[in-house]
């Protein structure tokens, strides 16, 4: 019951109602706060006066401006205006729970709000006086009878009543503004309980408060409790018990008032009647918001569960980005000590290389100078014969010493500057563009019920991704069974969110799936959906067998170029001289199924070729060259089959313009039969059909057909047994 609180006070004092009056917005009030707010219009001074006077637009213009609209609500005795209006010079103030409030111009102390709140004891309602709802705003004029035209609510009494015995466990006094005292007296006239302090403020034991009664506050809560409810009586007539309710006003009233003509004309009811009805429709009302309610309390279980999901993720997320981080300043470490051992060795190699050079220059110093030295010292030789013995071989030693110098020796091996520079830039802008990227798979698709759908032996599929799901997609796998409870396969990889398959069994039932892929992986699969093809349909033979009605066309995709369409595809004809040829865009593999051609035009004589082929048949070639293609090929006079080259079963009886050719495909015999002009020429054609086949015809520029199909079986034909597991594709 806590969450009740806040409709059970004041929006003015912010304390539970004391005697609330209803005002026509359906907003309460106290019946203390409303005298507060009270506000007196000026009626000395009219506001074409103000106008005269240059003082502008008085504050107070609205209220004679709207004054014949409000005056004219004769069944409440009081008006309405219909949005917030400028309010006195007096600053507005807000009151405990927020809501904005305007104060008289006079302000009473805040002690007096409970005092004497018996209407008896009040002071006259001024002339002219406006109030204004605290919540919406909304301002009224009050007639002569004042407060008293408000009705009282005595059900919104009644509840805070029981509201606060339920909660109060002590007592406390009710006229303290801050951290209510315990009561310690209440006054049964009054009905209000005091603190010691307040009593001697507030109910002093003199003047006309000297004949109230004072109790105990246990005393006053059980007599509270005991006191029957008043009955309600008409605001109009005081005297007046309610005992009718206004249809049309919306109002309880009482006979009085019906009599006297204000109602007289409106359809009224029983008090008790209504009284039942509208409980009952506040019950119904409240059923579906005790929904709402219980769908609110789920849908914030679910976001608390969110709020612990996010932070268990973010601490996880957190904990994995510190340690990729840490992983990257391993590597970067590593790399580092790699590149200060390769700066060492080349310092050590380039100190060994100066090295070496100056201990082989100071060995090489050291011997010259020993040369130098002792040739100066043979110099001094007095000696002539003794100097020429050996002055050849000195001079040979010095200049080949001399020469030695001269070969680089005094160029230093190696430069003191260290030919590495460490190329920092592109790991740099690495680091700057270091940022997120998906590190999830994506979530399982949701298959759109409503745009999903199968027609003849073609499904469509309809797909999206969940709505709260913000994890990109590169693409989708659609899967489907083979309609027989077989395991699934693709039928479909790509970026598309709707695909239609082709070419599947006639009276089967599909279950298909769909996931999607982005970088990181192939996320889970949707719900499987199964998918019903268009069911077979025959004139009964013994109930065993079926038949499959089939609507299709050529297909200009999948035939030869030179083939030229008409008719919604259903007309075919050539521009070359060479067999072309063309198939239906519905391929069959179970049931019994038949088709017809009508020739539009026929001239030559040429021999075209009507049958059955598989999806990848040479199309500029007579139908039937090759294996993959089962044919009856006929001209003016006689027919052949031919399959695979092979010409066989030759029939007499040809064709010309208007006639119809028939092929009848019987997948529970696994044979083939053609029909010209309703009669089947030759024998069975072809037997052991199995698998997928689609309609063809190979023809030359002299002839033009026109397809037909939809069509029953022949009466003449009297299907085989269904197998119980027919062939597949």
């Amino acid at each position: 019951m806590d969450e009740m609180e806040d409709e059970l006070k004041c929006p003015v004092c912010g304390s539970f109602y004391r005697e609330p009056i209803i005002l026509p917005c359906s907003h309460n009030i106290c019946l203390a706060c409303a005298r507060n707010i009270l506000v007196q219009t000026p009626d000395a001074e009219s506001p074409q006066s103000s106008r005269a006077s240059g003082s502008g637009i008085s504050d107070y213009d609205y209220l004679d401006l709207d004054k014949m609209s409000l005056y004219s609500e004769a069944d409440s005795g009081y008006g309405s205006y219909g949005g917030f209006v400028s309010a006195p010079t007096t600053p507005c103030q807000k009151s405990p729970n927020g809501v904005r409030v305007f104060p008289p111009a006079v302000p009473q102390p805040a002690s007096q709000h409970h005092l004497l709140p018996q209407p008896a004891c009040l002071a006259p309602i001024p002339r002219n006086a406006c109030l204004t709802c605290p919540q919406c705003h909304r301002s009224l004029i009050l007639d002569e009878r004042g407060l008293r035209g408000f009705p009282k609510n005595r059900v919104l009494e009644g509840v805070v009543d029981r509201y606060q015995q339920s909660k109060a466990a002590a007592l406390k006094c009710q006229l303290c503004e801050k951290s209510p005292r315990e009561a310690t007296a209440m006054c049964e006239q009054c009905d209000v309980f005091y603190c010691e302090p307040c009593r001697l403020r507030c109910h002093p034991p003199r003047g006309p408060l000297a004949k109230h009664r004072l109790v105990p506050p246990a005393q006053g809560r059980i007599s509270r409790r005991a006191s029957p409810r008043k009955i309600s009586t008409c605001t109009e007539h005081e005297l007046e018990n309610l005992s009718m309710y206004c249809v049309q006003c919306k109002t309880p009233v009482c006979y009085q008032c019906l009599e006297e003509g204000k109602h007289g004309t409106h359809e009224v009811k029983a008090l008790g009647a209504m009284w039942k009805l509208h409980k009952g429709q506040l019950s119904q009302a409240l059923n579906g918001l005790s929904d709402r309610a219980t769908e609110a309390k789920e849908f914030l279980v679910q976001l608390r569960n969110t709020v612990q999901h996010i932070q268990e993720n973010g601490v996880e997320f957190e904990a994995c980005l510190v340690a990729q981080c840490d992983a990257l300043i391993d590597a970067l470490n590593r790399r580092k000590a790699q590149l200060l051992a390769r700066v060492n060795k080349e310092h050590e190699h380039k100190l060994k290389v100066v090295r070496d050079q100056i201990s082989h220059c100071t060995v090489k110093l050291r011997q010259t100078t020993g040369l130098m030295e002792y040739c100066l010292e043979v110099i001094k030789e007095n000696d002539p014969s003794g100097f020429l013995q050996i002055s050849d071989a000195l001079i040979r030693r010095v200049l080949m010493t001399e020469s030695q110098w001269g070969k680089g020796t005094l160029t230093p091996r190696m430069t003191s500057d260290f030919d590495l520079t460490l190329d920092s830039a592109p790991l740099l802008q690495t680091i700057h563009q270091l940022d997120f990227v998906q590190m999830k798979v994506p979530a399982a698709p949701m298959l759109q019920l409503e745009e999903c759908c199968t027609e003849n032996n073609s499904a469509t599929l309809s797909w999206k991704q969940p709505p709260l799901s913000t994890i990109a997609v590169d693409g989708y796998i659609l899967e489907l069974d083979d309609g027989d409870g077989g395991p699934f396969r693709e039928v479909y990889v790509g970026a598309e969110t709707i695909c239609t398959v082709d070419g599947l069994h006639y009276n089967s039932t599909y279950k298909s799936r769909v996931k999607a892929f982005n970088g990181s992986g192939v996320g889970q699969y949707s719900k499987t959906l199964i998918m019903q093809t268009s069911e077979a349909g025959l004139p009964p033979c013994d109930m065993q067998s079926i038949g499959s009605v089939a609507w299709f066309t050529f297909d200009p995709a999948s035939a030869h170029p030179d083939i030229i369409f008409s008719n919604d595809n259903l007309t075919v004809t050539c521009n070359s001289y060479d067999d072309r040829v063309a198939m239906g865009n519905t391929a069959f593999s179970r049931g019994v199924h038949y088709w017809e051609m009508t020739l539009d035009r026929y001239d030559n004589h040429p021999d075209p070729a009507f049958g059955v082929a598989r999806g990848d048949v040479l199309k500029d070639v007579m139908l039937g060259k090759d294996d993959k293609a089962w044919a009856m090929y006929v001209d003016n006079n006689r027919s052949w089959f031919m399959h695979n080259n092979s010409h066989t079963n030759r029939t007499d009886g040809g064709i010309s313009k208007g006639s119809t050719i028939g092929v009848l495909l019987d997948f529970t015999r696994g044979i083939i039969i053609f029909l010209i002009n309703d009669e089947q020429q030759g024998p069975v054609a072809f037997e052991g059909l199995e698998g997928l086949y689609y309609p063809a015809i190979s023809l030359n520029r002299n002839v033009q057909v026109t397809l037909h199909t939809g069509l029953p079986i022949p009466d003449f034909y009297t299907p085989g047994e269904v197998e119980p597991n027919g062939a597949m594709c």
